[in-house]
């Protein structure tokens, strides 16, 4: 009888192992999702949403530092001129880190 009481423990023991290891794997997946995946998912979004709403006159930084004002769009590519001696670049869209001031706020 002694015997079967400690099998008995010996198994019931194991399975709370094994639960609370797959309750400790589900917290860190949980934790791995609410604090890496979400973030950089929302930052994706705002960039994107930052790219799309760009508009001729906007002022931008790029991500190498030039500052400049939008002087047109097309598809991919974004002319900027970044001073006052008219000196244009033509930069990629996705090279734009931020808009400092928008095209309506500098009027």
């Amino acid at each position: 009888m002694y015997y079967f009481l400690e099998a008995e423990g010996a198994a019931m023991n194991g399975t709370v192992n094994m639960i609370s290891t797959l309750v400790l794997l589900v917290a860190m997946v949980a934790i791995f999702y609410f604090f890496m995946y979400r973030p950089q998912k929302k930052q994706e979004k705002e960039t994107k949403s930052m790219l799309d709403s760009l508009q001729v006159g906007d002022e931008i930084t790029t991500i190498g530092g030039i500052i400049g004002k939008i002087v047109s769009i097309k598809d991919e590519t974004v002319l900027i001129e970044t001073t006052k001696d008219c000196t244009k670049i033509r930069i990629l869209r996705t090279a734009v880190r931020h808009v400092d001031v928008k095209a309506e706020d500098a009027d």
